[in-house]
């Protein structure tokens, strides 16, 4: 393996070590996906990414310093990322689960509602309560039966 192979110019340890996490290790890894792909994986993955590593894996596939890109490319790269991302937005952990939590709610409130719909409609089932009274005796004397 040659240098390139083993260190992709612009990128610091903490960066090279989010590329290896989802599977970019090489120079031609990253040709091969492109530095948005890369970018979007590295923010799915759940890392917290700056622009920068996105314009520093741009300029270590144009053999530059990021610094040194001109701002159209950064600007398209920007566009690039943000049409990539529109496209298939990115969740952090904290938003699945609250769209999980949202997503079971509204059953268990529909749930609870036809709970309370029909409790509601029991408690008037006999608006005169003729046979409430004859229901409860019947369950105390069954009590007693086995007292």
């Amino acid at each position: 393996m040659t240098a390139r192979d083993v260190k992709i110019r612009n990128v610091g340890p903490k960066s090279a070590a989010w590329l290896r996490q989802v599977g970019v290790r090489t120079t031609e890894d990253l040709a091969r996906l492109g530095p948005v792909e890369v970018f979007l994986k590295v923010k799915r993955a759940g890392f917290r990414p700056s622009l920068n590593l996105l314009y520093s894996m741009a300029g270590a596939l144009a053999d530059c310093h990021w610094a040194d890109l001109p701002d159209a490319q950064k600007q398209e790269l920007l566009g690039a990322f943000e049409a990539a991302e529109s496209a298939n937005p990115i969740k952090t952990r904290w938003e699945k689960q609250k769209a999980a939590s949202e997503r079971s709610t509204p059953s268990a409130s529909s749930d609870s509602s036809s709970h309370e719909e029909s409790g509601a409609s029991s408690l008037f089932d006999d608006p005169d309560g003729g046979d409430a009274g004859a229901s409860q005796g019947d369950s105390d004397r069954e009590i007693s039966r086995f007292d």
